[in-house]
C-alpha cells in the first residue's frame, strides 16, 4: 500500500523558488483560498459581518487588504478572494461561511488555482513583457484581473515596483511558470 502525498501545483513534492538575475519566482502553497459573494439584497447585514470577520472593510474594486490572518482580494462586483495561512485554516471555506452566515456564498478555491509570488529588482520590467496592466504605476493595494500572456489572471501589488502576486487557474501552471521565467530570463 502507497501513502497518498499531494503535489503543488508545478507537480512536485515541495513549491519551487527560482532566483533569476534580480527576479525571484516562488510558487506559493501554503495559503488557503475561498470565494465570497454577497448575497443579492444582504449588503448591509454582510458589511457589519465582514467587518466583524476580517477586521475591516471589503477592498474596493481594483484594491486588496492585508489582514492578520485574512487578505482579501477584489475579484469583482460584490466578490472577493479570502486568503489565510494554510496550517491554521485549512478548512478556510467553512471557517468564513460560519462568520458571514446567509449574507454570502462562499466557495472553497484553495486547490483550483496557482500563485506565484514575483519579487526583485526587475520584476516590473519582467511584468511588463507579459500583461497590458500598467505595473509599474501600481501601488501596494492595487490588484486586478488580466491576461498575462494566453491567460486569465490576478495580479496583485503587494510592495509597489518590488513584490507581486500572480493568482491563475492551476490548469496554467506549467505555462504560467514557463511565461514567468522567459520573461525573467529576457530581463537578466
Amino acid at each position: 500500500m502507497h501513502d497518498l502525498a499531494a503535489l503543488t501545483p508545478l507537480g512536485g513534492a515541495t513549491a519551487e523558488t527560482e532566483t533569476i538575475g534580480a527576479v525571484q519566482i516562488a510558487e506559493i502553497t501554503d495559503r488557503a483560498l475561498a470565494s465570497v459573494t454577497c448575497r443579492a439584497g444582504q449588503a448591509k447585514p454582510f458589511a457589519i459581518a465582514a467587518k466583524k470577520l476580517f477586521g475591516g472593510a471589503m477592498p474596493d474594486p481594483g484594491h486588496w487588504t492585508a489582514g492578520d490572518p485574512f487578505g482579501l482580494i477584489w475579484t469583482g462586483p460584490d466578490q472577493w478572494f479570502a486568503e489565510a495561512p494554510f496550517a491554521s485554516h485549512e478548512d478556510i471555506a467553512r471557517l468564513i461561511k460560519a462568520g458571514l452566515g446567509d449574507t454570502a456564498s462562499v466557495t472553497e478555491q484553495t486547490d483550483g488555482w496557482v500563485r506565484f509570488d514575483v519579487t526583485g529588482a526587475t520584476v516590473v520590467d519582467l511584468l511588463e513583457r507579459l500583461c497590458p496592466v500598467p505595473v509599474r504605476r501600481m501601488q501596494t493595494g492595487a490588484a486586478t484581473r488580466t491576461l498575462l500572456e494566453h491567460m486569465g489572471c490576478f495580479v496583485i501589488c503587494r510592495t509597489t515596483a518590488q513584490a507581486f502576486s500572480l493568482i491563475a487557474p492551476r490548469s496554467f501552471a506549467g505555462s504560467l511558470h514557463h511565461a514567468l521565467t522567459a520573461a525573467a530570463r529576457s530581463v537578466a
